[in-house]
């Protein structure tokens, strides 16, 4: 019985040394629709002018992040560039602004959007949320080190790093959502309590990396969706051209496919006479 006791009280000590979990996180909801009493406003039809003035920001978060989050502000900028270079070379986008944090205030809506939109011309905007949550278990890990380091006592720790990275598209004046795409990751590491704090940043870090090579794939994805999208869906999407633009893009299939078919068509009436 002595034994079974000073095996719980051992136990009771272990728990009481094990570190919280960190969850940081920002919502689009939040940002977008403040004020929940109010009626969510109707989306418009979108009218796309190809091709595209772009912005990309992050959500501004609710309160500050936890010490061990890797995404800083200088983070969060090399993110949102890394995504604006990949689809900077898109025929259909004339230019993709980054927002820097301070342009957008939290809970601040489309009154918020609309003010970015004025100040950099642009009508579309794709806003980066995050969520990465920390988890810090100990086990019978402890055990093993408490044993046989001796007098140099340590927990073993085992560390979960869930991130996900989200990017909503918005068209501003039509307050209409054109697609989201995701990106998740989740990375399992060891530590001790002497280097759990780098430990921890080191695995924010690479959940980040990861989650955002994901979602810069779907991103891709998603937008070949949607070019067919909009295909399928003419009474949901106007497109149109800007002067000067002779590139590719979302209508180019289907402006080939009807440039065809006017062509079939003379064919057919040249043979009729």
């Amino acid at each position: 019985m002595r034994n079974i006791v000073s095996v719980l009280f051992l136990c009771l000590v272990l728990a009481g040394c094990a570190t919280p979990t960190k969850h940081t996180s920002t919502s689009v909801v939040d940002f977008l629709y403040p004020n929940v009493k109010e009626p969510l406003v109707s989306p418009g039809t979108p009218v796309l002018a190809l091709p595209l003035r772009v912005g990309i920001a992050f959500v501004p978060p609710q309160r500050v992040a936890a010490t061990s989050f890797a995404l800083t502000e200088k983070r969060k900028s090399d993110v949102l560039n890394e995504v604006a270079n990949h689809f900077r070379k898109s025929p259909f986008v004339r230019s993709i602004e980054v927002i820097p944090s301070a342009y957008l205030r939290p809970r601040g809506g489309f009154a918020n959007l609309d003010q970015i939109r004025t100040m950099y011309g642009m009508d579309v905007i794709a806003l980066v949320s995050y969520d990465q949550t920390q988890f810090t278990d100990q086990g019978f890990l402890s055990l093993t080190y408490w044993t046989i380091v001796g007098a140099y006592v340590v927990q073993g720790q085992k560390n979960d790093t869930h991130t996900m990275l989200d990017t909503v598209v918005y068209d501003i004046p039509s307050r209409k959502m054109l697609f989201r795409a995701p990106g998740l990751s989740e990375i399992k590491g060891r530590s001790t309590p002497v280097n759990l704090s780098e430990q921890l940043r080191s695995d924010s870090e690479a959940g980040i990396s990861q989650a955002t090579t994901e979602m810069i794939k779907n991103l891709d994805e998603q937008l070949v969706a949607f070019r067919e999208k909009v295909k399928e869906r003419p009474e949901e999407y106007r497109v149109v051209r800007t002067e000067g633009y002779r590139g590719g893009g979302m209508v180019d299939s289907l402006m080939l496919a009807l440039f065809g078919a006017l062509l079939g068509g003379a064919s057919w009436a040249r043979r009729r006479k």
